[in-house]
């Protein structure tokens, strides 16, 4: 099973993550539980998770309304947190993972926030998120993943909208994304977004990074979905709700890589060798095309399909081969591709029975291609002096005449 994060129309924040999980099918009343069971011991809360319309589709609402009690440096809250695991849930598995979990969030928030006012950990309190509100933000959405098990998937994010124009802070009137904001993201792909509102929280951020394995700016191909909503508090021209998509897998099926790079200072003994070179080292196909770069430089497009698992392999290659600074790759390409088979025929030529293999190609119960093996017609034309063109036409026909007899019998 595969998780994919999609923040691309309305960012993300921790009561977000909360309600598409539930969407998902995490246990409500558990994660009710849990989050009032932390947060009050920062401060007064009330929490209500029901469904909700937001642009004419049913989400998650995660409403968790906060009020704390006093302000705790970061110290303070992952030794508070630790206390109350101790005290009320010693023995469940869950909960302490998910408590792990939630140190490293705060642990990320406390160092974006610690770069932004230039102070320490141990001098940074979180006045500006909220300590009871992200207390239970975190607490709760990593509880609701360790519940959905999402802790054993791989977990993939599209870039994250972040919002436009200004957001008003304790410290004054501060761009969208905010500062914190950016710090966390300094790693993940972003994008303004349709709004000029800020979308993505600093809490939401913190999640993101602390459970995605890899950012991707397209969905793969997905087989069997589920998706979750989880409801943002904001009423916005856009649907304001975080998408979760859960899937069975990734098809891999008939996809590959593209590897691009352009080439301007290679010989063509040089080129001749890299395109070898490609192919021995698992390359499905390569294409090496002429074309004109900058500042009209004669050089050259190398091309290269792979399969997905062979794409790292077959950059580097690229790169030490070729010494180019940079090659592009297009993953999960969805080729239509006909069904293939190898087959042998024999066929006398010059008194001798030769054995020739052919490629078939099948589409939609329909021959679309039958060649006759180069290398069978090379090793045949050097013994009887036939060119190869001659050979490969009179071959080609004779197998096509035995398909259609075969086909009338």
């Amino acid at each position: 099973m595969v998780v994919v994060i999609d923040p691309q129309v309305s960012g993300l924040s921790g009561n977000m993550f909360i309600g598409a999980f539930v969407d998902l099918g995490a246990d409500k009343e558990k994660i009710k539980e849990v989050i009032i069971n932390y947060a009050e011991e920062f401060g007064d809360i009330t929490v209500n998770i029901d469904k909700k319309s937001k642009s004419g589709v049913m989400t998650t609402y995660a409403n968790i309304q906060t009020q704390d009690n006093s302000v705790r440096h970061f110290d303070e809250i992952i030794n508070k947190l630790d206390e109350i695991t101790r005290k009320k849930y010693p023995d469940d598995e869950t909960v302490i993972k998910s408590v792990e979990l939630s140190k490293n969030i705060f642990k990320t928030l406390a160092d974006a926030e610690s770069e932004v006012h230039g102070k320490s950990l141990e001098e940074l309190h979180f006045h500006e998120v909220g300590c009871a509100d992200a207390v239970a933000d975190i607490v709760g959405a990593s509880y609701a993943y360790h519940l959905l098990k999402f802790d054993n998937e791989k977990i993939y994010s599209l870039p994250v909208a972040t919002g436009n124009g200004t957001v008003n802070t304790q410290h004054g009137i501060l761009p969208v994304p905010a500062p914190a904001v950016i710090n966390i993201l300094k790693n993940v792909p972003t994008i303004g977004g349709h709004v000029n509102t800020e979308l993505a929280t600093p809490t939401g951020c913190a999640i993101l990074v602390n459970i995605t394995d890899e950012y991707t700016t397209s969905t793969p191909i997905l087989k069997n979905k589920s998706i979750g909503y989880g409801s943002g508090k904001k009423d916005l021209e856009i649907l304001n709700a975080l998408r979760i998509i859960k899937s069975d897998d990734i098809s891999t099926e008939n996809t590959v890589s593209i590897l691009e790079t352009n080439i301007d200072t290679l010989s063509g003994e040089i080129l001749g060798n890299l395109f070898d070179k490609l192919l021995n080292e698992g390359a499905r196909d390569v294409c090496i095309t002429p074309t004109i770069m900058k500042k009209n430089r004669p050089g050259h497009i190398v091309k290269v399909i792979s399969k997905q698992e062979d794409a790292e392999h077959l950059v580097n290659t690229l790169m030490e081969e070729t010494g180019t600074l940079g090659v592009r790759i297009l993953p999960y390409v969805h080729r239509g591709v006909a069904v293939r088979e190898n087959v042998k025929h024999k066929i006398k030529i010059l008194n001798n029975m030769e054995e020739i293999r052919f490629k078939i190609g099948e589409h939609n119960g329909k021959i679309i291609k039958c060649n006759a093996e180069y290398d069978d017609l090379k090793i045949i034309s050097e013994k009887t002096k036939i060119p190869i063109k001659d050979l490969k036409e009179y071959v080609e026909q004779d197998f096509k005449m035995n398909l259609r007899s075969d086909s009338n019998d």
